[in-house]
């Protein structure tokens, strides 16, 4: 949690001058019970109206003071708090963008949203609440302290121990809860995964008629979750009663023999006010301290979870090389093995192939077989294992990640559009794509008649997740993003699934027909889609089953002709 204070360093101002206005108001206020006792002795004793009226005025001007005083604190908290917490996410956010994929896997997407979204909510609010009162409330506390003591000795001893006391209580509930508020964040890990799984996936939750039994697990998931904020919750809570017996019992003990003073001269009237005023200031701020506690405890926690994500380090080291040389073989697989972290077989087993420049290879496999895996070995979404996968005779691991990207065009099996115009969805291919690029794009990608059928055509405004799109016409607009930058090397992963036959044809010999086509992997589960490629890829359990053109697999693979006749052959 320590760490994450670098953000406020651009609040220095915010986070001196909060606690100084906060101290004057806490100034003003110990002034309050010495007014009152003189009041009480001299003004309403001695029957002074004009006194008691001047004390009243005294009291109002220290009612205002401090009231624009806390007001005055109030912002500059909120404005160091908030600006802290918007730091804070945009490090965090940079740095979950420079996490490989292996690293999302291990520490899961649910855990990430918690900590960018619950976790940082209440670091921001602990921060907030820290600011205005972390400082305030021991003033308070040992001000009244003292102030008791410059009246009677005494009477202050109660004070002291009072103070012990409530400090021992504070401390061990403190030291009790912090690892506890870890757990419970956890788990709502858990439970935020869960109900991610279930918003992502309704549709075949309502497909298979599965509602009640997604309804049972959540209940179960929940009610663990309510049992440790109930347990953790219960004991916190026990910190206001337990301040309160014991300021209470102190109150009584201290009006008590306050009387016996009083009666033998030794104390007067305002004098014992004054100390039951000091003494309700400390309840009431030991209860803004226990409450406080309680916030910052939730925050510390919440921090160091944050914190963690924070130092996470991509597992992957960037390269430095940012310049290409242009040879004849494009892509190099060299017996390549590839395993997905927590997995204790490879998904990839001893992949050898050569794409030369220009050439479409086409991937071709049942589900599970590893296509995708394979194909992401060439942006370095993943790491090998072992083997090695060289672009223009380099190994990727040698390239800088960014730069090598961008000579990639990638259109992954699930076509995602951004909210935003579709121009804005376009550029995120290339940023300062004309109109005429982009136009030349989606005649590619036969989305030209996509776009030229919405109002606005590319000023046309695409909801999120392009849910006001069919799915082959998302298909063909990501395709069209992928065209735009022009690539080097262009993957188009089962992207082509919604399209009908002659759409998918069509594409491919418009990729085909290119100025200085693109390599292209076309990976898909048609025969249809690959069998015009100049090699074709045939993998079963991460194993290539066979490599080839469509007529020498024919006869030399047994999968790929069992695949082509399952999709072809026609039953007498």
């Amino acid at each position: 949690m320590r760490k994450l204070l670098v953000y406020l360093k651009d609040y220095r101002k915010e986070t001196i001058l909060g606690p100084l206005f906060k101290l004057l108001e806490a100034s003003f206020e110990l002034m309050v019970p010495l007014v009152i006792a003189a009041m009480i002795d001299k003004g309403i004793a001695n029957g002074d109206k004009g006194f008691v009226i001047r004390m009243c005025l005294i009291l109002i001007l220290l009612c205002f003071v401090g009231f624009i005083s806390a007001v005055t604190a109030q912002y500059f908290a909120a404005k160091a708090a908030a600006g802290f917490a918007k730091k804070t996410k945009k490090a965090l956010f940079d740095n979950i963008q420079k996490l490989s994929y292996s690293d999302m896997d291990r520490v899961g997407t649910a855990a990430m949203i918690t900590r960018m979204t619950s976790d940082m909510n209440q670091v921001q609010q602990g921060v907030n609440m820290t600011i205005r009162l972390l400082l305030r409330s021991p003033f308070v506390v040992f001000g009244a302290l003292i102030m008791a003591f410059t009246i009677d000795v005494r009477q202050a001893a109660i004070f002291a121990v009072t103070i012990v006391l409530l400090f021992i209580v504070v401390a061990s509930i403190t030291a009790w809860s912090i690892p506890r508020y870890e757990k419970i964040q956890s788990s709502l890990d858990v439970l935020l995964r869960f109900t991610r799984e279930n918003h992502t996936g309704v549709r075949v939750i309502r497909a298979f008629g599965l509602e009640s039994e997604e309804k049972d697990k959540f209940n179960k998931h929940s009610n663990i979750l309510m049992g440790m904020q109930k347990f953790v919750g219960g004991i916190t809570a026990l910190m206001n009663p337990v301040t309160y017996a014991i300021l209470n019992l102190s109150i009584a003990y201290l009006i008590y023999k306050g009387a016996f003073y009083v009666n033998s001269g030794e104390l007067t009237q305002g004098q014992v006010v004054a100390l039951y005023n000091y003494m309700s200031q400390i309840l009431v701020e030991l209860i803004k301290l226990a409450n406080l506690v309680v916030t910052i405890t939730k925050a510390v926690a919440c921090g160091n979870r944050v914190q963690e994500l924070m130092e996470l380090k991509s597992s992957m080291q960037d390269g430095t090389i940012t310049t290409f040389e242009t040879t004849e073989n494009h892509v190099v697989f060299d017996n390549v093995c590839m395993r997905y972290e927590g997995d204790s077989a490879d998904s990839l087993e001893n992949i050898s192939f050569t794409a030369k420049r220009g050439e479409k290879i086409g991937v071709i496999g049942g589900t599970g077989s590893g296509k995708s895996s394979l194909i992401n070995l060439i942006p370095r979404f993943y790491d090998t294992r072992e083997g090695s996968v060289t672009v223009d005779g380099r190994d990727v691991r040698e390239y800088n990640m960014e730069v090598l990207r961008e000579r990639i065009g990638i259109v992954p099996q699930k076509a995602v559009l951004f909210h935003g115009t579709i121009r804005d969805n376009m550029k995120w291919g290339k940023a300062d794509a004309t109109d005429e690029d982009i136009y030349q794009a989606l005649t590619i990608a036969q989305a030209k008649e996509v776009v030229d059928g919405k109002e606005g055509g590319l000023d046309f405004m695409v909801a999120q997740g392009g849910r006001n799109f069919s799915g082959g016409q998302k298909q063909r607009l990501t395709i069209a993003r992928a065209l735009v930058r022009k690539p080097e090397i262009l993957i188009l992963d089962d992207s082509a699934s919604a399209l009908d036959y002659l759409t998918d044809k069509n594409l491919r010999a418009a990729i085909a027909g290119m100025d200085n086509p693109p390599t292209t992997f076309i990976v898909s589960q048609r025969t249809s889609a690959v069998m015009g490629c100049d090699k074709i890829i045939v993998l079963d359990n991460g194993v290539v089953a066979g490599i080839g053109s469509h007529e020498e697999l024919l006869d030399s693979c047994e999968l790929y002709k069992e695949i082509y006749d399952s999709q072809f052959k026609k039953e007498a």
